[in-house]
């Protein structure tokens, strides 16, 4: 991966304390001669750092809208959000293609059971955004047919609040994911499970 910096220095610019370094008048090595410019087109990083920041992006999202919240989702995949740009683009119809399960909308108790198992068939790394107050709390519908929120069947990474949140907002959700991968923090189902 080329990196563009400054121009290199000789050693002894930076820092590098050796007696043939400090020698006044004395010209570079023959070895950084040979090396040249080499250090403004590579990059270092460790495996676990380019594995995570290519989870990052090729993350698949996997089509699951259940109610309102599901029309702002799709929008995210239009010109003007353009998706793509984080290789999310490929919408998965199957859970064992997809690494990234967004919960739009309102969770029905009868659909508890299907959202469990579409869960259960993703591979892992797998992670989950709940998309929407009815998502993340149950939102206005406070009786016994909808779900009170989703993290009580699934572990959820990440809330998206708003009813239902504008595209931006989901936009935000999947930036605040990547960045969490890339720091290094576990995924919720490796932590701590669901809710109580």
């Amino acid at each position: 991966m080329a990196v563009d910096r400054p121009k290199s220095q000789r050693l002894a610019d930076h820092g590098l304390q050796s007696e043939r370094l400090l020698w006044p008048g004395k010209g570079p090595s023959e070895f950084e001669q040979e090396l040249g410019d080499i250090e403004s087109q590579l990059g270092l990083t460790t495996l676990d750092k380019a594995i995570a920041w290519a989870q990052t992006k090729s993350m698949w999202p996997d089509t699951f809208g259940l109610a309102c919240c599901a029309i702002e989702m799709m929008s995210i995949v239009s010109s003007r959000y353009d998706i793509a740009r984080f290789g999310m683009e490929a919408f998965r119809s199957s859970p064992r293609q997809a690494d990234l399960l967004i919960i739009s909308g309102r969770v029905a108790q009868k659909m508890a059971a299907p959202i469990k198992q579409i869960y259960d068939q993703m591979l892992e790394p797998k992670w989950v955004i709940a998309m929407g107050a009815c998502a993340s709390s149950g939102g206005m519908f406070n009786n016994y047919a909808v779900l009170q929120s989703v993290d009580k069947i699934i572990p959820v990474d990440i809330y998206v609040p708003g009813c239902p949140p504008r595209p931006e907002g989901l936009m935000e959700g999947i930036i605040r994911l990547h960045e969490r991968v890339q720091a290094g923090v576990p995924a919720a189902y490796e932590v701590g499970g669901v809710a109580k």
